[in-house]
């Protein structure tokens, strides 16, 4: 038992701003995703609902920018007849977060990728600071 303890110890102390970055980067993502997708939307409501997600993962720690987007021309596909709503899913989202943890700053993105018909995630790019 105590070296489970010892081996995690030591991964966390060898764990580099850039790959701390990248995990948190990573939750981000799949926190939005997760939390968001199904939430009931039509077009008078998008722009409020894209305002909402940004201003809920800002307030997480590490986040230095965030952009969402809502693929309108999707959504305006997926509404319902009857009652005129729809609900979000992934492919209609198009999201790019910076995070800042130490010296390493990492953009990540998610976006509908037709070919694959899924939205992914993915690493934009990775930038070292001197600090």
């Amino acid at each position: 038992m105590n070296s489970k303890k010892e081996v995690i110890c030591l991964v966390q102390e060898k764990a580099t701003d850039r790959d701390n970055a990248l995990f948190e980067a990573g939750i981000k993502l799949g926190a939005l995703y997760h939390q968001f997708t199904g939430s009931p939307v039509n077009l008078n409501t998008a722009s409020s609902l894209e305002q909402a997600i940004q201003e809920s993962i800002s307030v997480q720690p590490y986040v230095e920018e965030i952009s969402v987007k809502i693929d309108r021309d999707m959504l305006k596909g997926k509404l319902n007849d009857e009652f005129g709503y729809s609900e979000l899913q992934g492919p209609m989202l198009k999201v790019k977060i910076t995070v800042r943890y130490g010296s390493s700053k990492i953009k990540v993105g998610m976006e509908y990728d037709p070919e694959l018909n899924y939205p992914l995630m993915k690493i934009l790019e990775i930038e070292e600071i001197n600090i």
